[in-house]
């Protein structure tokens, strides 16, 4: 989960309490230390700051029952509007280098095809019309997400500078020396904690359960790409549920990070492959849509919106591709019939 190291010393020692301050105070302290890092390397404060804000809020919303919700519900929504500003950037820079990624590699294969020579394949170049549109095509997706790149650099720069943050940094400075806790924060914490870790799990598991794995085990899942070429709303319906279980999933390993309740080592790497599995499906998801956005553009030229169209359903691809593996690893780690 590219955590810090967590030491909770004996795990789940002491109150429920003690172990959540403990972990709070952790975390808090490696905000304020991303905060210092600004002035040197922007990029890495700001991922240490999102990673930091993430596991704030996630403990605050899991363990909810052990703080005090006048203080713990206002700064999850503050920590919530933290990750949201600072995450849109480096999703505008990534998904603009896999594109262009994609569409080279699509341009490549479409402008090689193998054609004897002497018994042995060689390329020939083809000139068809992705090659004639790709360059077009990534042009006009390289100024588009720059310029929304651009936009939400300004805007985390303006969130910085903001009293909002200001308020929201001095409300973490506090975190490392004052927790506010419930009454219920007195039980010990071997009782009181992994009962709510694993209610986090049980919400993922019951989402992952309702997806539709039996169909996703399909490698190729023509229907859902089609359906994907049509209104944007159908996308975002079937996207939305797979996006739901990777929020889950994160607040379950979150969870168990903060009860030092992980599993084996087995169960770890599983949750860790199945993490990276939907990270890249919404990947995938959010750069077809950037793509769709992208074809949308008034007047382009045929050969732009064919080579858009190839690279929209390569990113479709994907999606179901990470679909496909997520259902394999999922289902062949729940023994038993999973009613689907």
């Amino acid at each position: 989960m590219n955590a810090e190291a967590y030491d909770a010393t004996p795990p789940l020692g002491g109150t429920a309490g003690e172990v959540l301050t403990r972990y709070l105070h952790q975390r808090a302290a490696a905000f304020l230390r991303a905060l210092s890092l600004r002035g040197g390397n922007e990029a890495e404060a700001d991922a240490l700051l999102r990673g930091s804000a993430r596991r704030i809020g996630g403990a605050l919303h899991i363990y909810a029952p052990l703080t005090d919700p006048s203080w713990a519900e206002p700064l999850r929504t503050e920590l919530g509007w933290l990750t949201t500003t600072l995450g849109r950037e480096p999703q505008y820079a990534t998904r603009l280098a896999r594109l262009l990624s994609a569409l080279r590699r699509l341009s490549v294969a479409a402008d090689e095809p193998a054609v004897a020579v002497g018994g042995a394949a060689a390329p020939a170049p083809s000139g068809g019309p992705l090659a004639l549109g790709a360059a077009r095509a990534g042009a006009l997706l390289e100024r588009q997400l720059t310029l929304a790149r651009t936009r939400a650099h300004s805007a985390s720069l303006q969130a910085m500078g903001s009293s909002r943050f200001h308020a929201l940094a001095d409300a973490i400075a506090v975190l490392v020396s004052e927790v506010p806790l419930a009454p219920a924060a007195a039980a010990p914490a071997r009782t009181a904690m992994p009962p709510l870790a694993s209610q986090a799990y049980r919400r993922f598991a019951d989402a992952a359960a309702a997806l539709p794995l039996h169909r996703a085990a399909h490698p190729y899942n023509a229907d859902a790409v089609q359906a994907s070429l049509g209104a944007d709303l159908t996308a975002d319906l079937q996207d939305a549920p797979w996006h739901q279980v990777r929020v889950l999933l994160r607040l379950s390993r979150y969870a168990a990070e903060v009860a030092r309740q992980d599993g084996d080592a087995a169960d770890r790497q599983r949750l860790a492959e199945a993490a990276g599995l939907l990270e890249r499906h919404r990947e995938a998801a959010e750069s077809a849509s950037a793509v769709a956005a992208a074809a949308r553009t008034p007047r382009i030229a045929p050969a732009t919106a064919y080579a858009l169209g190839v690279l929209h359903a390569d990113q479709r691809h994907e999606v179901e591709a990470a679909r496909f593996a997520f259902s394999r690893l999922w289902q062949a780690a729940i023994p038993g019939p999973r009613g689907l």
